[in-house]
């Protein structure tokens, strides 16, 4: 079973983007570019390690660069749980 967004915010997990560009496989002196979106644990980024692993056997088109960014959206400190609500009036 996979994990809720916010159950891996909480867990320490942040978004990261990362723009591709590589070269076109029949093409090599034309760039192109892909964006890359998920959740991943600052900073060793395993998931965007991971994904540059396969890319680098799977996909005809070599790396040119990689550029990326990381934000974490809520930590653990900041999430509260509502329990119950008071009404004045």
């Amino acid at each position: 079973m996979t994990e809720s967004e916010t159950e891996l915010m909480l867990k320490g997990y942040g978004l990261t983007t990362a723009e591709f560009l590589y070269h076109m496989p029949d093409y090599r002196n034309v760039l192109n570019t892909f964006v890359w979106q998920d959740y991943d644990l600052a900073p060793d980024h395993p998931r965007l390690f991971r994904f540059i692993e396969f890319w680098q056997e799977e996909i005809e088109g070599p790396l040119h660069s990689v550029r990326f960014t990381h934000r974490k959206m809520i930590s653990p400190g900041e999430w509260r749980s509502v329990v119950g609500e008071f009404r004045l009036h």
